[in-house]
């Protein structure tokens, strides 16, 4: 049975070669290097997790072509691992010695927006951003957002079902998906590109691959749902009392600005300390308190009604006691470096730290408190020379916590520190992954989250759909 945890097979020098001619026919010299400056290119993703150069780096510029190559590599028996931006943080980009590296990268168009559906038709490999600009420049909005925005692309977010800073009013990148095209390990071409909202024929096999992380096909072009661009967007830093008031004002949040908040994203003292320490281009608008920071957006169609919203409600919490201080954003500028203290600090990761374990995890937002209290003792006492970013998006139960050292983190370590944040979150009901999918990374943990039942499920779809096991081998199932 093909499982999605095999590391692949490795052909022997003849197969490869007569294989890597094969492919050279049909992407053209300029989408086939076995350079090896090229390959050690695309060996790694954000994650930083260690890795080896593919033997091939194979850049389609069509679904044909990506078709072609995948019947090729089937045939031989050749591991593929697919690419997109490799912003993921799971290892799920990064490849292995035995794999060729399928990346998207020359498939990057955004097609003409229908203003009269709100959809637009784009390739695998464009980015978010460049999604974005084009919905923008028709007064429409896509709503999925990433620090990463301009490097990841949207065939990656769809496979990870990326959520992002405002998953609390428009929900995952699942929800924004009503058209897909993909590519079986076979070579086969699936079309599902009508965008029809209402489709109840037979089974919704995109479903099948929005969040699969390339286990059982290659995604190569999506028509994505797009909203009425919201012009308005009024941002406020509040600084809270007490960590206990977190559950407290994300309900009145809720209750007193409704459809107009767009994100709620907490910082604990932890991560402001270390941005301030660290990584101080970074100013934080209020001095840290004794309990978390949240940055609070509203999207609406009215500067004027959604800032008078805004004011009233941060003065009806500063009466209450729950908000030490807030200060409200009055420029574009303004809003920017609010937002940069936490959309632009992750990227900073990479050079501040010489060694990092992250986690990417969701916990039930009325045990959320509680568990960060419950991690931060625990960290504090294991790894007490670790500098500790803990932030979220609490709307949505997601929760980041990111262990920062000024060496290279070794194995033992890293399982200890694992073992004690996935134990709590498997305690609690939450999830391994929020975000970036189970990659290489978080094979270990599947468990902890999802029944046997459900990952025996799983493998019998992968060998459905990829009986060879080509397909990303070596990610999400344990072995």
């Amino acid at each position: 049975m093909a499982n999605l945890g095999a590391a692949g097979r490795c052909l022997d020098d003849a197969a490869f070669e007569a294989l890597a001619g094969e492919i050279e026919k049909v992407v053209g010299s300029q989408g086939f290097s076995r350079d090896p400056d090229v390959c050690e290119s695309h060996a790694r993703d954000w994650s930083g997790m260690a890795a080896a150069a593919p033997r091939a780096v194979v850049r389609p510029s069509s679904t044909e072509e990506v078709s072609q190559i995948l019947r090729l590599c089937n045939g031989a028996g050749q591991p593929v691992a697919l690419q997109g931006g490799r912003t993921g943080l799971a290892g799920g980009a990064s490849t292995d010695a035995r794999e060729i590296a399928l990346s998207l990268d020359r498939m990057t168009a955004v097609g003409a927006v229908d203003t009269m559906a709100g959809t637009v038709t784009v390739d695998a490999g464009a980015t978010l951003q460049a999604v974005q600009e084009a919905a923008d420049d028709h007064d429409l909005f896509y709503a999925v957002d990433l620090g990463a925005r301009g490097t990841a692309a949207i065939g990656g977010t769809i496979a990870t079902n990326a959520g992002g800073i405002r998953v609390v009013r428009y929900g995952m990148t699942r929800a924004q998906v009503l058209g897909l095209e993909a590519v079986l390990a076979d070579g086969t071409v699936l079309t599902d590109m009508s965008g029809i909202i209402k489709n109840n024929t037979g089974l919704d096999l995109k479903q099948l691959f929005i969040g699969s992380e390339g286990a059982f096909g290659v995604i190569t072009r999506a028509v994505l749902k797009l909203h009425p661009k919201q012009p308005c967007r009024v941002t406020a830093w509040i600084s809270l009392a007490s960590d206990n008031a977190l559950p407290e004002v994300l309900t009145a949040a809720r209750k007193s600005l409704g459809s107009s908040l767009s994100a709620f994203e907490p910082m604990w003292p932890d991560y402001l300390d270390t941005v301030s320490r660290r990584m101080p281009k970074f100013p934080i608008p209020l001095p840290a308190g004794d309990g978390p920071a949240v940055i609070l957006e509203l999207l609406g169609d009215d500067q004027d009604a959604e800032r008078q919203r805004m004011e009233a409600f941060l003065g009806g919490l500063l009466e209450t006691g729950l908000v030490a201080d807030a200060v409200l954003a009055e420029t574009i500028d303004q809003e920017r470096r609010i937002w940069a203290v936490r959309d632009e600090v992750p990227a900073e990761y990479q050079t501040t730290f010489q060694g990092m374990i992250a986690f990417d995890v969701s916990i039930p937002v009325s045990r959320m408190v509680g568990a960060v209290r419950a991690l931060r003792a625990e960290l504090i006492d294991r790894v007490p020379d670790a500098d500790r970013l803990i932030y979220g998006h609490l709307g949505d139960d997601n929760l980041h916590l990111v262990l920062g050292f000024q060496q290279p983190v070794g194995k033992d370590l890293k399982n200890t520190v694992e073992t004690l944040v996935y134990d709590l979150v498997r305690e609690l009901g939450g999830s391994v992954s929020a975000e970036h999918g189970i990659g290489r990374w978080k094979r270990p943990w599947l468990g902890h989250t999802r029944s046997p039942a459900e990952i025996e499920t799983m493998r019998r779809l992968k060998t459905a759909l990829d009986p060879n096991g080509i397909l990303n081998p070596g990610r999400i199932l344990p072995d």
